[in-house]
């Protein structure tokens, strides 16, 4: 599996023949500087956590250019039905469910956060906030938290999926910090790998992962910082 990080929440996962987008928040993104057609060339999925602006990003976009399927939940799913993006090459699902992506497949499971977007005034609501868990039937669980706190139920998720890979929110303010998000790891995860994200991004959160590389010194878990736009093989 390749993962490249391209700040903030913004992932792209290679495993298989899928080339996934997770909350292309690239254009507007300013610890990103070189557009989204990059990290979108030959992608065949687009997966979005929820509905705020910092996530959908450059999805639009990307799904008019690449053709790629959209995996979201029920509102964000008609969202974007009603900009054109063709019902075929939409995946919708909500809270427990599990779609099939063709080779890999994406179960919504839960988020403390909220979700809507902001256009031309208008506030629009755009259903609850999921993590979502990637399983590939010849690589590693990975499991994108979305924005987040800390909640029991992550033990139910670690029991259900057993994730070997976390994407994980640190950046506090709107998401738990990195010393809450290394709790969450150490006592409901047995990851073998995570990479922080949703730091650094703007000067109202935390600006590096800091307190949650400290938070996990002394686990068998590895803390990967990725540099952004740098794949790493896990």
């Amino acid at each position: 599996m390749k993962i490249t990080w391209y700040g903030h929440s913004a992932f792209r996962i290679e495993a298989g023949g899928a080339k996934i987008l997770i909350d292309p928040f690239l254009s507007g993104n300013p610890t990103w500087k070189e557009g989204w057609e990059g990290p979108a060339e030959g992608v065949t999925h687009v997966l979005l956590t929820h509905g705020h602006g910092d996530h959908l990003g450059d999805t639009l976009d990307i799904l008019k250019k690449t053709g790629a399927m959209l995996v979201a939940n029920a509102e964000i799913s008609s969202y974007y039905g009603a900009q054109g993006v063709e019902g075929s090459r939409i995946n919708p699902g909500n809270h427990g469910g599990t779609v099939d992506c063709g080779g890999f497949t994406t179960t919504f499971v839960n988020a403390l956060h909220s979700s809507s977007f902001t256009k031309d005034g208008s506030n629009i609501y755009l259903g609850n906030p999921h993590g979502l868990v990637l399983h590939f039937p010849e690589d590693k669980t990975l499991y994108h938290m979305g924005d987040t706190d800390i909640f029991g139920d992550m033990a139910l998720i670690e029991e259900l999926h057993q994730p070997q890979i976390g994407l994980v929110p640190i950046g506090d303010r709107y998401t738990m910090g990195g010393a809450v998000a290394a709790l969450a790891c150490r006592r409901y995860f047995h990851f073998e790998t995570v990479i922080p994200c949703h730091y650094g991004t703007f000067p109202i959160i935390d600006p590096t992962a800091d307190k949650f590389m400290e938070g996990l010194k002394g686990t068998a878990t590895k803390v990967l910082v990725p540099e952004r736009g740098r794949p790493a093989e896990l």
